[in-house]
């Protein structure tokens, strides 16, 4: 499908949600504040656009063609924020031979401002993650994963906070549950935190204390499981009260528009995935009115 076509089809079937009570139909009423975020998940080394041979994603994706995407809607909207929810390494000879060299570099020719760790991101062991943190500019976020008695202390945060027209925008990472995906010899001392405890505390500390007006969530816990104790993002927004938009990863989800979900405030939670190897792009459009009230509209874009 042609992205002109994608793009006509999607705009008919995004979401437009409103958040904490703003109206559904009040976008008129709007202030000129559009913040913009942009987003991608479980890339794994995916650097090339699909051949036209491919079953079924030819032509389709390739970092090449995300970053000409990303530059139009920047220039669009200058207030804009791209990020990656995990799952950077592994999957193509790109990172065999360079082991995420490329991928952090390429990242950082786009401009993404963060991007939190998913468990591929441990292949080449914490040394090999390490290794290539040089390269890259962006922060990488992670709130549970404790790293102080390995390599990687003190390369990362538990979350960003970024100030774009007057709108604090508050940014924390979660990852998955180590144990069974990465061998002990790959993570070494990383010590998994419970997400959903870590999640409160730092989305508390960034409404309450950091005075955000948006909370989002970089998350590679996995969108939904049928096993009710498998941590997943549709359980985060559920059980969280701050947060309103979660970017996952790992599950290889696609969706077309963000899940919608009720927080523990009775308010709009946005979740959204946009399946893998960079075939599409998620954006969603923040829209606040002179009281910082937020309405949101997203859509999923074919690269």
């Amino acid at each position: 499908m042609k992205r002109r076509d994608f793009l006509k089809q999607t705009a008919a079937t995004s979401s437009f949600v409103g958040l904490g009570g703003l109206g559904l139909n009040s976008c008129a009423h709007f202030g000129q504040k559009k913040i913009t975020i942009l987003h991608t998940n479980d890339v794994h080394s995916h650097i090339e656009t699909f051949p036209s041979t491919h079953a079924r994603w030819a032509n389709l994706g390739g970092v090449a063609r995300r970053a000409a995407l990303v530059e139009s809607i920047r220039n669009e909207n200058p207030n804009t924020l791209l990020f990656d929810a995990g799952d950077i390494f592994q999957g193509t000879p790109y990172f065999n031979f360079y082991g995420g060299e490329l991928e952090f570099k390429l990242m950082s020719k786009l401009k993404y401002d963060a991007a939190t760790i998913g468990n591929h991101d441990f292949d080449n062991g914490i040394g090999g993650l390490l290794a290539q943190v040089p390269h890259a500019s962006f922060e990488l976020l992670s709130a549970n994963y404790d790293f102080t008695n390995t390599e990687m202390d003190g390369y990362t945060k538990p979350y960003k906070i970024y100030s774009i027209d007057g709108i604090k925008i508050g940014v924390y990472g979660l990852g998955i549950q180590l144990e069974g995906l990465v061998l002990k010899r790959l993570c070494k001392e990383t010590q998994y935190l419970n997400p959903f405890e870590v999640a409160l505390d730092t989305e508390r500390q960034l409404k309450e204390k950091e005075n955000c007006d948006l909370v989002i969530c970089l998350s590679h816990l996995g969108y939904d499981y049928a096993n009710p104790n498998r941590p997943s993002d549709t359980q985060l927004a559920e059980r969280t009260s701050y947060t309103d938009l979660i970017i996952g990863g790992h599950t290889h989800t696609f969706l077309d528009k963000p899940d919608v979900r009720t927080n523990q405030k009775g308010n709009s939670v946005l979740v959204n995935q946009v399946g893998c190897y960079g075939i599409n792009l998620g954006r969603i459009d923040f829209y606040f009115d002179s009281q910082k009230n937020a309405s949101a509209n997203g859509v999923s874009i074919t690269v």
